[in-house]
């Protein structure tokens, strides 16, 4: 290869790394109930702070005293306590360990290194009695880059060799014998933050399989926490706007040493996570809220019930349920009107939800003509009416984000559903940007739009969405543009989305799992069970679309409903099908394998730009006006490297 074509391949594949797709961090906001004013907070009010079902136990609480918008120092207290539970796999429960010791901490589980004294703390990362089957040289991955193998079983199928690791490093292995039945795995680590003797990790093997072409191991219950990122604390600690002001024999003691105010419109940071969610409203209305940014699956609770009395539920003691803080709407109700024993008779159960009308979180998205829109709580999710008066055909609303975004021509804004939002191309003037909207990377629609007077919006309406026409679907606010000598830029500040290639159109009779749709009314639904649901102890029931009740392992009734919010982990690819004639690898039991690297492709010759308006499938994406300063770089550096 040549200087010149050596160097013009580097020059390209460096501005190919220049390019970066924008989009929006995924988390879950799980919220307590609304207040207004000074105010206690617990498991049965704020869904975030621990609490155990079956032992009917928590041990945080938050006392708030507000004057006005301000809490003055000290008006925040926070504690929390340490407790003793029982394993979620009763395998685990072993006569030496029949219970564990726990403590929440700022909406999570923590677990002490020692019973007395909860100085040091662990993160609590796997509590569960799922089955997994492993076959030999496969890997059970669990949580925070630990992972369990069997790694081989002896030929009469009684015994199985077992390693745990640490991101791939060997950390203890043990020969477990289940010819006698279940085994559990203790494995306790010395020096931990200077404590020896900790247990880290349990788990339990109830049997082992050597078969003519598999061997596979049965795990049925796993405990571990992270041993490897202690805890350490002491009096005067701080925690944000926090300070450790006790650490008692079993407990913490914390408060705020600084006043807050509780500003209008703001989200106020307490700790580790949780902070103060302040409504855009003259009322001093805010929650309290713990916000979820790692990978994995969370349950968002309601209020515990006890016993067969009634018992409702909306967005104030059920953190699932839609509700929009800023104009205090909710939509959502579920009630039981009574229980025999453990029973709900047919039509004992109802829910019911009804269109609202609210703001865009973005001002921006506020026109005259589209000041507000039509929003439906179903099932602990929003939705998004086709027409304002009857709920029968539904659209889930996928974003309403009043944040931030700068985006270089040629790159996307991922939106959720496979949605996206490109900066095709800015003019000369830097006034106009040519803008695109596509959905798995399919073009829908264009649109250039000026901003030389200031933001303007540029709102998509779709024509026979479930036979449906003028449906808006998407608006998106464009406060700025920059066309620069190397950058040219598009600021999107405001963008909102409904997913109306899936609408839901519902009929009277229609079924949802143990819920039927008995009157659709004007902008209301109306469901009932139609046949009688029995709260069985230590069962999870589902109720519709996601959202159940658990029950307790209590001769007592207790239970509560919930729902379950998925953090995707986008880093991770999913395994490909196995080819015709493999083995198939059990789900979670992968094991991956790299890649021979291929030879990098020649870079393309660029394509004639296209027209606005008229892309068409299959095109390759048209460099933005700043690519000419980018060739001509180009081509004075291989001046220099042929003349040289």
């Amino acid at each position: 290869m040549t200087k010149l074509t050596t160097t013009v391949v580097v020059a390209l594949m460096l501005m190919a790394l220049t390019i970066m797709s924008a989009s929006a961090a995924t988390s879950v906001e799980v919220r307590s109930s609304v207040l207004t004013g000074s105010n206690s907070l617990d498991a049965t009010n704020f869904a975030g702070f621990f609490y155990d079902l079956d032992d009917n136990i928590s041990t945080e609480t938050m006392n708030i005293t507000v004057s006005g918008r301000n809490i003055a120092a000290g008006g925040l207290q926070y504690n929390t306590t340490l407790t003793s539970v029982d394993y979620a796999s009763t395998n685990l429960n072993t006569t030496s360990n029949p219970k564990y010791n726990v403590m929440g901490l700022f909406a999570e589980k923590y677990v002490p290194l020692t019973a007395t004294t909860p100085d040091k703390l662990s993160k609590l990362l796997l509590d569960s009695d799922d089955k997994y089957t492993l076959r030999t040289g496969t890997a059970l991955e669990l949580p925070g880059g630990y992972a369990l193998t069997a790694k081989q079983i002896d030929v009469e199928g009684n015994k199985v060799w077992m390693e745990f690791t640490k991101d791939g490093e060997f950390v203890e292995d043990e020969i477990l014998d289940v010819s006698n039945g279940t085994v559990v795995w203790t494995y306790e680590a010395d020096d931990v933050a200077g404590e020896d003797d900790v247990i880290v990790m349990k788990v339990a093997v109830t049997n082992v399989f050597q078969g003519q072409v598999d061997s596979l191991a049965v795990v049925e219950g796993a405990w571990l926490m992270d041993y490897e990122n202690v805890m350490e604390l002491e009096t005067d600690d701080t925690f944000d706007k926090l300070e450790l002001v006790n650490v008692g024999a079993t407990s913490l003691e914390m408060e705020n040493t600084n006043s807050i105010t509780l500003t209008e419109d703001k989200t106020i940071s307490i700790a580790q996570g949780m902070s103060f969610k302040v409504a855009d409203d003259s009322t001093p209305r805010f929650y309290v809220m713990k916000e979820f940014t790692e990978p994995g699956t969370y349950e968002i609770r309601g209020e515990v019930a006890s016993g067969t009395g009634a018992q409702s539920w909306t967005a104030t003691n059920f953190a699932g349920f839609y509700y929009d803080l800023d104009d205090d709407i909710s939509t959502e109700i579920m009630n039981i009107s009574s229980i025999s024993t453990r029973n709900i008779a047919a039509g004992a159960l109802t829910y019911n939800t009804s269109i609202a009308s609210v703001d865009y979180a973005s001002a921006n998205l506020n026109t005259t003509s589209n000041p507000k829109y039509n929003v439906m709580g179903l099932f602990a999710e929003k939705y998004i009416p086709l027409d304002s008066t009857t709920p029968d055909k539904l659209s889930k609303l996928l974003l309403d984000s009043d944040d931030k975004y700068t985006l270089r021509t040629g790159t996307a804004l991922e939106l959720p559903g496979g949605y996206a939002l490109t900066a095709k191309q800015i003019d000369v003037e830097g006034n106009k940007v040519w803008m695109e909207f596509t959905k798995d990377g399919e073009f829908v629609e264009d649109e250039i739009l000026d901003v030389s007077n200031g933001t303007v919006v540029w709102t998509y309406e779709a024509d026979d969405v479930a036979g449906e026409d003028d449906v808006i679907v998407m608006k998106v606010a464009v406060t700025n543009v920059f066309q620069g000598q190397v950058d040219s830029l598009a600021v999107v500040e405001g963008a909102w989305l409904m997913d109306y290639e899936n609408v839901m159109e519902i009929e009277t009779d229609d079924t949802f799992d143990k819920l039927e749709v008995v009157t659709i009314g004007s902008g209301t639904l109306n469901m009932e069970n139609t046949n009688s649901i029995t709260l069985t102890q230590d069962k999870t029931i589902s109720i519709a679309q996601g959202m159940s009740f658990k029950v307790a392992d209590d001769s007592a009734l207790r239970y509560y409903p919930f729902a379950e919010l998925t953090i995707e982990d986008d880093g991770v690819s999913q395994p490909d099908e196995p080819d015709e004639g493999e083995e198939p690898v059990t789900p979670g039991n992968e094991t991956d394998v790299p890649e021979t690297p291929e030879t990098p492709e020649t870079p393309e010759t660029p394509e004639t730009p296209e027209t606005p308006g008229n892309d068409t499938e299959g095109d390759d994406e048209v460099p933005g006006f700043e690519a000419i300063f980018a060739i001509a770089g180009l081509l004075a550096v291989a001046y220099l490297v042929r003349r040289n």
